[in-house]
């Protein structure tokens, strides 16, 4: 039987050996003796066949040829891979807390999944509806009211009767979430006490609303006849830094993740529903979140660990829109979009993606496709590396409101060394995040992502402190009321897209404020002020994507279709 094999050599500084030294060393062994089967160590030398599995290499000393290596195929050890392919999952469905909002929708979900039925999916889910904006809020009024009206907060009843009645109209037991809604009493008794709600305890408490809505779906599958399994993220190897409510994760998770996963499917093949959103911090081991929106990247990160074929992002928008359809209601679907043109799209204010979630899917080069659970026959959107540019000029129009512009003006800046170093130290100490900047000789325009500030008495606090720093270096002109427009398409085409922008711009009476293109290559944002920036989109939308102008000058303009190209 004819076996493709491929020798591979792991990298160790230690090992001297080459391939001719191995070889050479096999052929005088196999002098003294017409059979000789070695074993070599995993960290020196191994034998890989076509499908990744190593195999027993078998030396054999043949009069006139000299040395040959052979297999010998098993027949058992072919079974067990094609039992092993039976067993490995196949795809990442995430779906989102409008698309598991209710009892109905949760049913939706279901059947959508059981359409399926070739895949071996793992389920990532959000929590219910606005459940997480509700627990937040809960927790803020428990700080004041006292332990005794705990029981008596608006949005704590709330919680409790979506999620008590969607366990009722699903037909399961009460006990599926009692303990949990026990614990979260208990937990805002807690905050009432100490009379307040810290980083970490706001982590713990949002993650009852993942834990509960995952136990309620896993519930729900197995009622139906769909083997299911709940699991905590949190439990399962997904461990982050300690930066609670914006953690990142580590490099440890994927292959603990990998590991409890597979093992476990293998044993006992059910479906798995895991907690979005949620991890363990690394040294505190407590729960953290990795920031709103963060079940994208938990179900990204399950991509990678588990070298999945693809990941299905579920929202309730027919894919990535040409804008943001509260605002210009005829956006479009856009067909396909790189990693770095989606990443560029989520940093800039758009809400379908976690800013972070792109970077596991790109480094495990897995296409990721973000379809709509309210219409799952609408094609949706292809994220991969590569697309074909060679007509694309704007891709999406991206609007971030209640930005806060700052220019910093020095004379000493010019011809001078560490200016701007002073000036960005100022933001890493306030641990301030700072979004667009453009620079001249002797000044600095940049604005402040609103995303890191948590509410609005601090923001004015935070940027007055700013302002008192920056100006022992420099004079501030602070200016609030400000928005981001980011144009995120070719930039190869940027006059093009410039030429057509400022001639909206123009004819609208909008002066740019400051204009900044992004080191990614696909992202050119303008600051005007908020008052004009919804109509600008409007307009923008109307002369990019439906006037037919670009279409002469660019032979038609679309939005790219997949690249067949694959690198090496």
């Amino acid at each position: 039987m004819a076996t493709l094999l491929r020798l591979c050599r792991v990298k160790n500084p230690s090992c001297a050996f080459t391939r001719n030294s191995l070889f050479s060393n096999a052929y005088a062994d196999s002098l003294s003796s017409s059979r000789v089967e070695f074993v070599w160590s995993s960290d020196l030398w191994s034998v890989v066949d076509g499908a990744g599995r190593r195999r027993a290499l078998s030396v054999r000393r043949t009069r006139g040829v000299g040395v040959r290596a052979v297999f010998e195929e098993k027949t058992a050890e072919s079974k067990l891979r094609s039992e092993g392919n039976e067993k490995q999952f196949t795809s990442v469905m995430k779906f989102g807390g409008s698309s598991v909002a209710s009892a109905e929708r949760m049913r939706e979900i279901a059947d959508l999944i059981r359409s399926f039925p070739e895949e071996r999916p793992v389920i990532v889910l959000s929590a219910m509806g606005k459940t997480t904006n509700k627990l937040l809020l809960a927790g803020e009024k428990a700080v004041s009211c006292g332990v005794s009206n705990t029981a008596d907060i608006e949005e704590l009843c709330f919680i409790k009767e979506l999620h008590l009645r969607t366990v009722d109209e699903l037909g399961l037991d009460s006990s599926v979430i009692s303990a949990h809604l026990e614990q979260l009493d208990q937990l805002l008794k807690g905050i009432a006490m100490m009379k307040e709600l810290t980083l970490r305890t706001k982590d713990y408490l949002v993650s009852f609303g993942e834990c509960m809505s995952t136990r309620i779906f896993a519930a729900y599958l197995s009622k139906v006849g769909v083997k299911a399994r709940q699991y905590d993220a949190f439990d399962i190897g997904f461990i982050t830094t300690d930066d609670f409510t914006n953690a990142d994760i580590l490099e440890a998770t994927y292959p603990a993740v990998a590991k409890r996963l597979n093992s476990e499917y293998v044993n006992d093949p059910a479906i798995p529903i895991v907690t979005g959103f949620l991890g363990k911090g690394w040294k505190s081991c407590a729960i953290t979140t990795l920031g709103r929106g963060g079940s994208d990247l938990t179900a990204t990160a399950i991509g990678k660990a588990l070298g999945l074929k693809e990941i299905q992002v579920w929202k309730d928008v027919d894919g990535v829109l040409t804008c943001d359809p509260t605002i210009y209601p005829r956006a479009k679907p856009v067909p396909y979009l790189t990693f770095d043109e989606a990443a560029e799209l989520a940093y800039c204010g758009a809400q379908v993606l976690h800013p972070q979630s792109m970077r596991p899917a790109r480094e495990g080069d897995i296409p990721v496709w973000v379809k709509n659970s309210y219409n799952p026959k609408a094609p949706g959107t292809l994220i991969s590396r590569a697309r074909d540019m060679s007509k694309a000029v704007l891709t999406s129009i991206v609007l971030k409101r209640n930005v806060t512009m700052l220019d910093i003006v020095s004379t000493r800046m010019l011809g001078q060394y560490g200016f701007l170093a002073k000036v960005f130290s100022i933001f890493e100490d306030l641990g301030i995040s700072v979004d667009v900047v453009a620079t001249s000789e002797v000044s600095i325009s940049l604005t402040l992502d609103p995303s890191k500030l948590w509410s609005r008495e601090l923001i004015q606090q935070e940027l007055d402190h700013v302002v008192e720093e920056l100006e022992k270096i420099a004079v501030v002109n602070l200016l609030q009321g400000r928005s981001i427009i980011s144009l995120i398409g070719n930039v190869q085409r940027s006059s093009l897209i410039l030429e057509k922008a400022f001639h909206v711009l123009r004819t609208n009476g909008v002066n740019v404020q400051m204009i900044s293109q992004g080191a990614s290559k696909v992202n050119i944002s303008l600051i005007v002020n908020d008052s004009e920036a919804e109509q600008c989109i409007r307009d923008l939308h109307q002369s990019f994507f439906e006037s037919g102008d670009l279409s002469e000058l660019v032979d038609g303009c679309g939005n790219g279709s997949a690249s067949a190209l694959e690198s090496n």
